[in-house]
């Protein structure tokens, strides 16, 4: 059975007023997605699945720069906390104030994961951050 998974969400970074603050923050943040192997191991997290908008507001940057992301995979849940795992090392690195990801399965529903900074805004290094995960499951009712 070819079970496919879908993985999508987005990174928010956190947005300020001290330009020196701003730049070094989105280079942080750029920088950890570009040092995401390209050869992973399964899951795969890899730089690929990222997009980076420019600071640009007619690009899609006003304030707050959204990271966001995208895969397919085979049946990940199986792996998913291997997943996680890999996100959160990432997640580590970078400069961000709320992160979503949402994962879609044709055997257990759909899955929402809310990171939330303590604080303003979660620094590299910080291993302090919260997740919660709600869940949804669509199920056919006979009548």
């Amino acid at each position: 059975m070819n079970q496919e998974s879908i993985v999508y969400g987005v990174i928010r970074d956190a947005p300020t007023s001290d330009v020196s603050a701003l730049i070094k923050a989105r280079l942080a943040n750029m920088e950890a997605i570009m040092d995401l192997p390209d050869d992973d191991d399964f899951p795969y997290l890899t730089s690929q699945i990222f997009s980076l908008p420019p600071d640009d507001p007619q690009l899609g940057t006003y304030h707050t720069q959204v990271i966001h992301f995208a895969a397919s995979y085979r049946a990940v849940e199986y792996q998913w906390e291997r997943w996680i795992e890999k996100f959160e090392r990432l997640l580590k690195r970078m400069v961000w104030v709320s992160v979503t990801v949402h994962l879609e399965t044709e055997l257990s529903g759909k899955h929402v994961f809310n990171w939330e900074a303590n604080g303003n805004c979660h620094m590299p290094g910080d291993p302090n951050f919260q997740v919660n995960c709600e869940w949804e499951h669509e199920v056919d009712v006979l009548r």
